[in-house]
């Protein structure tokens, strides 16, 4: 087979919702994909498989082969993942590891399947196997889909990573009950009504941070910056400012620096493509 010598994945930047559907429900999610956050598999052949991360520990050699056994692949050379996003940032890299790792070796199977392997090897995984994974209510504990959702108004976010890293834990479900908001999301998101998606993601972040006595700037900087709302990261350090396509505000990087934030990103979401 004639392996392409580099493939990228990109990674999500936090979740639009995630919570309980119900309060003894599965956890569920609603990703927002960032196009400017990727993980980047490069290869050189060599005779056996090997692993390098140059980040630190976003895939381990033995979670890498488990992961290949299950869709039946094999990969003899030397790979490189290369992730742009911090680890523990709730950007992803570890599932979108794993899929540039299939994609590099070859895979053209489904997505749920796909999906199904990372879980085997992850215990959570994020929807960025699909193609538009802010079109699906997922069930990140269980690798499936629980709805199909609307399409999202083009939108702009800027932001950064608040804090340490926090990596997500599989058997963690302490996540507040965000049914309510996922009824409401379906009706924003059929509507096009992009301030009212944008607070019901402000609540969904708010009422997960209360649950974990998390305390940080973003809702000072939001309503500073004249924000419509803000995403977050619900176990990670990602936080982005929503705005109207093209109305982020000239100071809106040096505020964000200025209270804290690193590795600042903007980038457009939403829309039909």
């Amino acid at each position: 087979m004639r392996r392409a010598p580099s493939v990228h994945a990109a990674g999500h930047f936090g979740e639009l919702l995630q919570g309980r559907l119900g309060a003894d429900g599965p956890v569920v999610l609603i990703s927002l994909p960032c196009p400017v956050l990727s993980v980047t598999a490069s290869l050189v052949p060599a005779r056996a498989f090997a692993l390098h991360c140059p980040q630190g520990h976003v895939l381990t050699p033995d979670r890498a082969r488990k992961f290949l056994r299950l869709l039946g692949l094999a990969l003899p050379c030397r790979v490189t993942l290369h992730a742009s996003m911090p680890l523990g940032g709730g950007a992803g890299s570890s599932t979108a590891a794993l899929v540039a790792l299939a994609r590099l070796a070859g895979w053209t199977g489904p997505a749920h399947a796909l999906a199904r392997a990372c879980l085997a090897v992850e215990g959570a995984t994020d929807p960025l196997m699909f193609d538009h994974p802010e079109r699906l209510l997922w069930a990140s504990r269980r690798a499936e889909g629980v709805a199909d959702l609307p399409s999202l108004p083009p939108f702009d976010i800027i932001g950064g990573f608040y804090g340490p890293p926090v990596h997500t834990t599989p058997a963690d479900t302490r996540f507040p009950d965000i049914s309510d908001l996922v009824i409401n999301w379906r009706a924003a998101a059929a509507a096009q009504d992009l301030s009212w998606l944008a607070q019901l993601a402000t609540t969904s972040a708010n009422r997960s941070f209360a649950l974990r006595g998390i305390a940080d700037p973003t809702a000072g900087l939001a309503h500073d910056l004249g924000a419509l709302g803000y995403v977050a990261a619900h176990t990670g350090s990602a936080r982005g400012l929503i705005y109207p396509r093209s109305a982020v505000p000239d100071g809106a990087r040096a505020a964000l620096r200025k209270a804290g934030f690193t590795r600042l990103v903007q980038f457009t979401a939403g829309g039909l493509s």
